[in-house]
């Protein structure tokens, strides 16, 4: 028999025991991982340029191989053609009419600050997150995003010793004539610290817009990172992982290996077969390629030569061949430790890139190809691997499509629609429309895409009617050579699309 004195200490042990099992199962709850691994590719200014897209020229053998085990998508959508937008949404599931985030210094806490990332609500359920290289948009992390601090790669972004002491020397003087850095903080979290705006840079070295250095793939940044990704697959291994692996290239300056150059023969390159604007465009569509121009070797105003085009092509092509064969390294890996069967893999884009087309380069309109993007998932036992779809999807899709997936309830509040059931039958009926918008001044162009239809209504910002619209058949014009907008024949049409464009993406969701 237990003394009277010591049966309140025993009750308080026993209380103790209880309570500390029962959080504990309360914890295990909360954060039980799903049933699979997610390796999350992002590559910076990759169009659907693959041969998985149907480019017979372009050398892409490790994305096609994932395209041969997963489905591509053939028609994904960004919400906006510039990194920092594109990105946020996509990794908060959020429009960026709900974000707020428009251009390349605001980070999207300024105005959700309790919004959950994506990585962040894996991170949540009992996954380790680590995000390197270029997931979120430079200088604008989310430490509550990783288990482990963000890491990057270091080291230049050329590869020749001329160019490097160029821009060294260059960098040297405008930070003297500027009297500090050219980019400062404007704003951070009074209790994180986190840095919420940033300015727009004052000045930059100015280098060439392409670069073909004999040196070894991890000499330059996205070897470094495929290194980093494959070191961190081998630690990671044996517990449920969320890993965000974020590729440069082929953004520009074009530079990769010479080797990745020398996979092109030059008479194989093709220039763009609509290098003019479309038809009865409104001035406002276009732009004057600002971040082309630079670039040390590139004109400041009025078109490139041919020559130079083509340098600049096979530039990019070069770049994606070299960021290919590092995606390559990272899933060669993957399947060594034996995770494939048990990691989705989804390889993205963060949106599309002109190369010449409409007489325009980089990105920043809402034509069809800046805002089309590559998307490719493969999921583990899935029912038609190797498969293609014509489904229209949108960026913001993918946070919910890896909570399905990955058996995790989707949350709340998400401006997308899972594409598990896509993945499941490629074939299927969905959504009705993508949207996608791009500011210019102080006008927002609103996107939308049928499945026939491209279809643009450029709005004053202060509300009012349309200063310009566009319209474009893809069954007739698939390069969207010609705005039908303001054509009398095309006049109940252009009304019907302004209406489902106005109703927005919550009159879109598919019907399941």
């Amino acid at each position: 028999m237990f003394e009277r004195s010591s049966l309140p200490a025993l009750f308080l042990s026993l209380f103790v025991v209880v309570a500390a099992w029962a959080v504990e199962c309360a914890t295990a709850d909360a954060a039980e991982p799903g049933k699979f691994n997610v390796l999350f590719i992002a590559v910076d200014d990759l169009r659907p340029e693959a041969g998985c897209y149907g480019n017979p020229i372009i050398k892409t053998p490790n994305i096609d191989a994932l395209a041969g085990r997963g489905t591509v998508f053939r028609r994904a959508y960004c919400q906006q053609a510039v990194c920092s937008p594109s990105r946020t949404s996509l990794l908060t599931g959020r429009r960026p009419d709900t974000t707020r985030v428009y251009d390349l210094q605001t980070h999207f806490r300024i105005h959700l600050p309790d919004v959950v990332t994506l990585p962040q609500y894996f991170k949540e359920h009992g996954y380790y997150t680590v995000g390197m290289g270029k997931i979120f948009h430079g200088g604008l992390d989310d430490p509550q995003s990783w288990s482990v601090p963000h890491w990057n790669p270091g080291g230049p972004g050329y590869g020749k010793p001329e160019t490097l002491a160029a821009l060294a020397e260059q960098a040297k003087q405008l930070r003297a004539e500027n009297g500090g850095p050219a980019s400062v903080v404007l704003q951070r979290d009074p209790k994180t610290g986190l840095v919420l705006k940033v300015s727009a840079p004052k000045y930059r070295a100015r280098g060439p817009a392409w670069e073909d250095p004999d040196v070894a793939d991890n000499a330059l940044q996205d070897g470094k990172t495929a290194d980093h990704a494959v070191e961190m697959l081998r630690e990671i291994k044996d517990r449920p992982f969320f890993l965000a692996v974020g590729f440069l290239k082929p953004h520009l300056p074009f530079v990769a290996p010479r080797k990745y150059y020398d996979l092109y023969d030059r008479n194989d390159l093709k220039l763009a077969p609509n290098p003019f604007p479309p038809k009865d465009v409104p001035e406002i569509a276009l732009h004057t390629w600002g971040e082309l121009r630079a670039y040390l070797d590139i004109p400041a105003t009025g078109p490139l030569s041919d020559a130079m085009a083509l340098d600049l092509i096979h530039g990019y092509y070069a770049a994606a061949s070299y960021t290919d064969a590092q995606i390559g390294r990272v899933l060669d890996e993957l399947d060594r430790l034996g995770l494939r069967e048990k990691t989705v893999v989804v390889l993205w884009g963060d949106h599309g890139w002109q190369l010449g087309e409409h007489g325009l380069w980089c990105k920043h309109t809402n034509f069809e190809i800046a805002a089309r993007a590559p998307l490719i998932f493969s999921e583990p036992g899935q029912n038609s691997p190797g498969a293609t779809t014509d489904a229209l999807a949108e960026f913001v899709d993918i946070y919910p499509t890896l909570c399905e997936l990955c058996g995790l309830p989707v949350p709340e509040g998400l401006e997308g629609s899972s594409l598990a059931p896509v993945i499941d039958d490629p074939a299927r009926a969905w959504k009705p429309a993508a949207f996608s918008q791009y500011p210019r001044g102080k006008a927002m162009g609103y996107s939308m895409r049928t499945d026939r239809y491209r279809y643009t209504e450029w709005l004053p910002g202060k509300g009012g009617p349309a200063i310009a619209g566009e319209l474009y058949d893809h069954q007739e014009d698939p390069q969207e050579n010609v705005n039908l907008a303001d054509r009398p024949e095309h006049a109940t049409l252009r009304k019907q699309l302004s209406k489902q464009l106005h109703a927005g993406w919550r009159e879109a969701r598919p019907q399941l």
